[in-house]
């Protein structure tokens, strides 16, 4: 056999043929009405073999005997052989399927997150490097300046290649404004950048890759990275409800102050049951 009828074999083999049917088969189509003795020559599959194999694909419709003495076989043509087994690979995937739906456990996640949980800020910082690094449009950036600092030098290559950043600082920015829309969070620089432990960074890239990590005490971090378009967006959400609310500021800070109290603490008046603390919406 060519190495061509060696590819054409190798893909019965991925439909559930053994090497031998697969062998017979493209030799069955090479030939016309053949025997097992002119088979096992055109395919090299053991005379003793042969007719055993030559057997099974008649019995699963590969193959039809044409002839008795000697016996004769002949391929079933390819169309009628793949419709079978398409036919075939449905049928017993619909009764999986139904089988599968009567286990318990059946309304588990269909599909897993491809997110992972980060409790370290050194191992983020170095996560949300290298995604930055591999930035092509857009990155969205909140954080202090000591969680900004590490991404100083992966900031500074992607603006320089013309990736696009949206980021709100808390207090000083660490490195220089790179390409884009770059906000300090003013409306916290008194009333509460002095007071609050909590720490965060929240990092979003070509809205596909995010990171999120908080430190609720200033010290034990919890986050959450990787490749999730969802967690990506509520994340981008974030960052950008933040922006449109320093821009808001920026305009009329007094106004804003006198009517909701330094730094807007008033905008939260809402029972404190620790989920501000958790998304990070009173930190600084």
């Amino acid at each position: 056999m060519t190495s061509e009828h060696d590819r054409i074999a190798d893909r019965l083999v991925e439909l559930g043929f053994s090497q031998y049917e697969a062998r017979t088969y493209v030799g069955l189509l090479r030939t016309r009405a053949a025997t097992g003795y002119t088979v096992a020559n055109v395919t090299g599959v053991p005379q003793p073999k042969v007719y055993e194999t030559l057997r099974r694909l008649v019995e699963r419709g590969a193959a039809v005997r044409t002839a008795e003495r000697p016996a004769r076989y002949e391929a079933v043509a390819p169309a009628t052989l793949l419709a079978g087994l398409e036919d075939g690979f449905r049928r017993r995937v619909e009764e999986a399927r139904r089988g599968l739906a009567k286990l318990p456990g059946s309304f588990a996640v269909e599909r897993p997150l491809a997110a992972y949980g980060v409790s370290s800020f050194p191992l983020a910082a170095e996560r949300a490097t290298e995604a930055i690094r591999s930035a092509k449009r857009r990155v969205y950036l909140s954080g202090r300046a000591e969680e900004l600092a590490p991404l100083a030098s992966s900031v500074a290559a992607a603006s320089a290649r013309g990736v696009e950043f949206v980021i709100v600082h808390f207090g000083r920015l660490p490195f220089p404004a790179p390409h884009g829309q770059v906000l300090r969070h003013a409306s916290t620089d008194s009333a509460v950048h002095s007071s609050r432990r909590a720490r965060h960074l929240g990092v979003v890239v070509d809205s596909q890759w995010s990171l999120w990590i908080l430190a609720r005490d200033g010290k034990s971090w919890e986050g959450i990275c990787g490749t999730v378009p969802l967690i990506a967006s509520l994340i981008k959400t974030y960052v950008r409800h933040d922006l449109f609310v320093q821009r808001i500021y920026a305009d009329a800070p007094a106004e804003l102050e006198a009517r909701y109290g330094p730094g807007l603490m008033r905008l939260a008046e809402i029972p404190d049951d620790g989920e501000a603390e958790a998304t990070g919406t009173k930190h600084a």
